[in-house]
């Protein structure tokens, strides 16, 4: 009987840890405001169910409440939260110098993006218009199929993950560009994969061009994307291929201190070729 109670407070317990995060998850740049009538309807809850939430998320400073609308907002705690989390990731400590180094030689914006869920996530942003500072952050998300960086993001995810992804996105146009045709944008990735870097033609934002390269661990794994962005004329002008070679010596040089040595890997693989062709003939 006792270890039954004990089972039904634990099953409670876990079941208002899923619905509050569910309820931060609500919050996203369609709905930066909520109010209890809107979450209520959003999550299926009675209202008095969904006060007790906001009440105790306001009281741990996750949640905000605006004086005048009434409504709810993020608070600085998640802010605070993304902060640690940006600066404890390893991909912005191997990263943070030389993408700094490479806006500096470009004067165009340098960004970090890694590959979550299904987007792409920024966590690292450094403006040369503003003294080459950086600014480790966690988000925005980036759409993947119309972004430079997410398009190398998904040019190197593994084939089962890149087919999820293409069979749960609509490819929704941003602009003119953008590439809405599953099979154009599989013939995309596969150029990508080809030259090693990607392109953004303005396909999201209209007077924003891109290049992005991948960025490798260990074992060949693919950790995150960095690319350059700026004006057309500038990305896209005579400096070019300056331009995508700095990138892309960039990414290499990011992946090899995040350990990876495509010459290891190679061997690697050759090594494993003669291993199942010695079990072959024996």
């Amino acid at each position: 009987m006792f270890d039954n109670v004990e089972q039904m407070k634990s099953e409670k317990g876990i079941q208002s840890v899923y619905r509050a995060l569910r309820l931060l998850s609500l919050f996203d740049r369609r709905h930066p405001h909520l109010g209890v009538t809107e979450i209520s309807r959003m999550m299926n809850l009675p209202k008095g169910t969904v006060h007790g939430f906001v009440r105790t998320l306001s009281k741990m400073r996750y949640l905000q409440q605006d004086s005048i609308t009434r409504k709810y907002h993020l608070g600085l705690k998640i802010y605070e939260l993304g902060a640690i989390l940006a600066d404890s990731l390893e991909i912005n400590q191997k990263a943070a110098g030389p993408a700094r180094q490479l806006a500096y030689r470009t004067r165009l914006t340098s960004r970090i993006a890694v590959w979550d869920g299904d987007s792409a996530l920024l966590t690292l942003n450094i403006d040369s218009r503003y003294h080459y500072s950086f600014v480790q952050q966690i988000g925005p998300r980036i759409p993947a199929y119309c972004s430079a960086v997410g398009k190398t993001l998904l040019a190197f995810l593994e084939r089962q993950e890149l087919s999820t992804y293409l069979d749960q996105t609509e490819l929704v146009p941003h602009t003119p560009n953008t590439i809405t045709q599953k099979e154009k944008l599989l013939r995309e990735l596969e150029e990508i994969r080809r030259r090693g870097y990607s392109k953004d033609r303005e396909e999201s934002t209209p007077g924003l061009a891109c290049v992005a390269a991948p960025i490798f661990g260990r074992d060949g794994k693919l950790e995150a994307g960095i690319s350059l962005s700026g004006d057309p004329d500038r990305v896209y002008g005579k400096q070019m291929k300056e331009l995508v070679d700095l990138l892309v010596k960039t990414a290499r040089e990011i992946s090899r201190s995040m350990g990876y040595f495509s010459e290891s890997l190679e061997l690697k693989a050759i090594k494993e070729q003669e291993r199942k062709k010695s079990v072959k003939s024996q």
